[in-house]
């Protein structure tokens, strides 16, 4: 079973509607007991850092990330605002976030080069994988796939990052350390791509 984490998010039905079409079995839960047992945990969704962790933390669900989770060994996906909050903070709402990967969570630029940038950059954009790793198997390199987003994650450590892409500023768009993982383009909504990822992920360590 496949836990997808509910702490009042949007977008949480498409990433179950995308699962089961591809034949796997999961449950929107924000019981810990469900999420400890899970085999495997996605957090995704749409939002603001510091609503977020308010509501995570508001259930107690950090600590579940962190302890009967991540720390357990179990897979983890984080997908959007699944990826920032990974992070140690957020410039969006100065939010401290779960710590799980030094590195911090930024704005983009208002401007680069005297060309106002539009933020946030809604739609297809082109990523690039950085190195090898088995949740892009299958994948083409320079694939595009579709973000909401404007703030972006800056790791401390640049062997985290998988994947890139390229708003103005070239950013983090994948990481991947262990047994987490976690992207900030929406696989739910990329088509063959997101969700061959997301079937690479549900048979990560098999």
């Amino acid at each position: 079973m496949i836990a997808i984490v509910d702490y009042r998010a949007g977008n949480l039905t498409s990433v179950a509607s995308a699962l089961t079409h591809l034949g796997h079995r999961c449950e929107i839960t924000d019981r810990p007991e469900a999420i400890c047992a899970a085999e495997r945990v996605i957090l995704p969704g749409v939002g603001a850092a510091g609503a977020t962790m308010e509501n995570l933390r508001g259930r107690g669900l950090d600590h579940v990330l962190r302890d009967g989770v991540i720390a357990a060994g179990k897979p983890f996906l984080g997908i959007c605002i699944g990826i920032q909050v990974l992070f140690e903070s957020s410039e969006e709402d100065a939010a401290d976030c779960l710590g799980i990967i030094p590195g911090r969570v930024v704005r983009f630029p208002h401007a680069v080069d005297g060309r106002l940038l539009k933020a946030p950059q809604i739609g297809w954009n082109r990523v690039r994988q950085t190195r090898a790793h088995p949740l892009f198997a299958g994948v083409p390199d320079h694939a595009h796939f579709y973000f909401v987003n404007s703030y972006y994650p800056v790791p401390d450590d640049p062997a985290a990052t998988i994947a890139t892409s390229d708003h103005g500023v070239v950013f983090t768009a994948a990481i991947a350390r262990g047994n987490v993982m976690a992207t900030q383009f929406h696989l739910e909504k990329s088509g063959a791509a997101g969700l061959r990822m997301l079937d690479n992920f549900c048979r990560f360590g098999s």
